[in-house]
């Protein structure tokens, strides 16, 4: 159960990060730029507790980075009024279904 939630801190942080990118509007401001450095460290750190922990690199990252991208489309809709269509939302229903095949491959794949 830890595992899954400091996954789920990870990501996040990431996304943390991630918007820290527009706020540090090309790394001139000092906090924002400092959030996102703080963000994508902290992320990458908690990510691989989640892989000492026994989580598959690829589950750990398939997660991470489909979450990742579903919420920061989400939040930059919400704060930056990004568009968000339901082509954009399709795609993310496609990552979504990709994380969840490459999560039960994993479970059946011997190497």
């Amino acid at each position: 159960m830890l595992k899954w939630i400091l996954l789920a801190v990870a990501v996040g942080a990431e996304v943390f990060a991630t918007l820290c990118l527009k706020y540090s509007d090309g790394f001139t401001k000092l906090w924002p730029t400092a959030g996102l450095g703080v963000g994508f460290l902290t992320a990458l750190y908690l990510e691989s507790l989640v892989i000492r922990m026994g989580l598959p690199v690829a589950i750990t990252y398939a997660i991470w980075a489909g979450a990742g991208i579903a919420l920061v489309a989400i939040t930059s809709r919400v704060l930056f009024a990004d568009p968000l269509n339901l082509a954009m939302l399709a795609g993310m229903a496609l990552i979504a279904a990709g994380v969840c095949v490459v999560s039960v491959a994993s479970q059946g794949a011997a190497v």
